[in-house]
């Protein structure tokens, strides 16, 4: 049975359980319920910007981090069927030197372990697993909850950390079920070794065509390479990370790209597919003494890579609110006033960037090199970067 002296957390997923450490490292207690009967190793690969490692750094997970993650030596963007280059911009030194923190690529398994050992080692209590929350109602003083199990609980504050389909949103705000949005996404990893040479370079490419686009870069310290493919899609609505596909469907959807793109398609150990969903942005995630975090509060397309970012920012924010000395149901408003104009920006911008990787001048080759020559000039690039990786939720003022 949880307290009122205690924050509870919904979800023990990647924004549940840095807000649990950023709450800890804040002297608060905290208890985190999982629906899952198992904490395994779930998705594929991340990117974590700036605006996320200086958060994580700060919690003291640099070096168990160093051990897993690819600290890649740039990125840049390729035509989808020539192969021909465009640098989008540096990483490692330079992206130290411009922002103070590092860009990481890690697989989400490996991030969410140094997590959970984290939190195992400095918390009281483990996470309670087999633990859905299915009601919540804010009270005077604080929160009550009903797991699924039927046991009611009570909590300072109760923040729901449980993802894009949570129970507690659609409590707070209504149903409102996010859309698809006629994109199908292909996932899979590639053991480096069974790839030529030339692609096992520590570099994050982003292809793009007409109508589609493939993103690959190196997780697990270099071992392997997170192949993402996007393509439009109309009529499957499957939403499942583990929806598994075919080499031979996913070549139909790609087998025309450049040969490099074949290659490392062919060599994913198994391909999976799920439907891309989207909600445009929408206030109210702070209703008395519960809060939205993370997908279960503005769910993000994947094409500015922040996503994890954007939960990771969630928890530092957080943390910082509820230790101000004011009462918890302000300190929640106050966590949403600050979070809710970036995280739209994000959302919104993510969707712009989905045009531009798919745009029809692609398959125009008396166009596309100059398409891509102007959209993705440096200028260009930093006006669309810069203002992410230079924001620090450790130091937004409150």
């Amino acid at each position: 049975m949880s307290t009122p002296q205690r924050i509870a957390i919904a979800g023990a997923g990647i924004a549940g359980l840095t807000t649990a450490l950023a709450l800890l490292q804040q002297g608060l207690k905290v208890d985190v319920f999982e629906q899952a009967s198992q904490l395994g190793e779930l998705g594929a690969g991340l990117q974590i910007s700036p605006n996320g490692s200086r958060v994580l750094l700060a919690l003291g997970l640099g070096d168990a981090l160093q051990r897993c993650v690819s600290q890649a030596r740039g990125k840049e963007i390729r035509m989808w069927n020539t192969g021909q280059r465009w640098k989008l911009f540096d990483l490692g030194d330079d992206c130290l030197a411009r922002f103070g923190a590092p860009y990481w690529m890690v697989h989400r398994g490996d991030l969410h372990r140094v997590l959970l050992d984290a939190f195992e080692a400095r918390s009281d209590r483990p996470v309670r697993l087999n633990a859905r929350v299915v009601k919540a109602r804010s009270t005077a003083w604080g929160v009550t909850f009903a797991l699924n199990d039927g046991s009611e609980h009570s909590a300072r504050a109760l923040l729901a950390a449980d993802g894009v389909h949570s129970v507690l949103r659609e409590q707070l705000l209504g149903e409102d079920k996010a859309q698809f949005i006629g994109l199908l996404a292909w996932r899979g990893l590639v053991p480096v070794g069974r790839v030529s040479e030339h692609l096992r370079a520590q570099v994050g490419t982003n292809w793009v065509g007409p109508g589609a686009h493939v993103i690959t870069y190196p997780v697990r310290a270099g071992e392997l390479m997170n192949v993402v493919g996007i393509i439009e899609r109309e009529g499957w609505r499957s939403e499942s990370w583990t929806e598994r596909g075919t080499h031979a469907e996913l070549l139909q959807d790609f087998g025309h790209w450049h040969a490099d793109v074949c290659e490392l398609m062919s060599a994913i150990e198994q391909p999976f597919k799920w439907a891309l969903l989207g909600r445009a942005p929408k206030t109210g995630w702070a209703q008395g003494h519960i809060g939205l975090m993370g997908d279960a509060a503005h769910p993000t397309l994947p094409f500015l890579a922040q996503g994890a970012n954007m939960a990771i920012e969630d928890a530092a924010v957080m943390a910082r609110c509820l230790a101000l000395d004011e009462p918890t149901e302000q300190a929640l408003a106050r966590y949403e006033k600050l979070r809710w104009q970036r995280t739209a920006d994000i959302v919104n911008r993510s969707r712009d960037n989905a045009l531009r990787f798919h745009n029809p001048q692609l398959s125009d080759p008396a166009k596309a090199v100059d398409y891509v020559s102007s959209e993705w000039a440096p200028e260009k690039v930093r006006r669309r970067y810069d203002w992410m990786f230079e924001y620090d939720p450790l130091k937004v003022p409150l």
